[in-house]
């Protein structure tokens, strides 16, 4: 019976703790997406055409590592994305760890110019969360930091192994969007075509 109650109890304490930190990383990025929106120049945003043919489909490390950045409070921002659908916009990192998770969306690999932009995010019900609940033809929209507006539609929707690095990592899609499920136990992984 003792025993019950403590499995209670720290399942509640877990429980209060995941949604304070969901909380306090909505909190975080909604104060860093602030902060870039002001230094990306509004009146320059541009609706930009991805180059979709076969040769630009693949990684080039060096247009990639050329892509605009912004900092904000210590840590650099490729630019932002929109998801009408749930109602988001979210600061992306320019490079992940587990502590940058905290804070905001980032990208894991490749680059929008390179057209195989993979960008992770927490569970947080505020950033990576609902993912699974967007649907086939759900518009989504990468502003860089220098005002280049991309946008995609939502093509795939896949329930991944966490192991599966190389089938998050390595598609056809200019833009993937990944975070884990509640518990962990597997990823959603959201792929989308480019939108001209």
């Amino acid at each position: 019976m003792g025993g019950g109650l403590v499995l209670i109890t720290m399942a509640l304490v877990l429980l209060f703790y995941n949604q304070w930190e969901g909380a306090n990383a909505a909190n975080n990025a909604a104060e860093a997406f602030q902060v870039l929106q002001e230094k990306i120049d509004l009146r320059e945003y541009v609706d930009v055409a991805l180059d979709t043919s076969p040769e630009k489909t693949m990684p080039d490390t060096e247009t990639t590592l050329s892509e605009p950045i912004i900092e904000v409070d210590g840590y650099d921002y490729i630019g932002y994305l929109t998801i009408p659908a749930l109602l988001l916009e979210l600061p992306v990192m320019d490079e992940w760890d587990y502590a940058r998770l905290k804070i905001a969306p980032c990208r894991y690999i490749g680059g929008v110019l390179t057209n195989n932009l993979v960008i992770c995010g927490h569970n947080y019900t505020r950033h990576f969360g609902l993912l699974y609940t967007l649907e086939i033809g759900d518009t989504i929209a990468f502003t860089d930091a220098s005002g280049g507006v991309y946008r995609f539609a939502v093509a795939e929707i896949e329930t991944v192994s966490p192991a599966a690095v190389v089938e998050v990592t390595e598609s056809e899609y200019p833009l993937t969007l990944f975070t884990c499920t509640y518990g962990g136990r597997t990823r959603v992984v959201v792929r989308c075509t480019a939108v001209q």
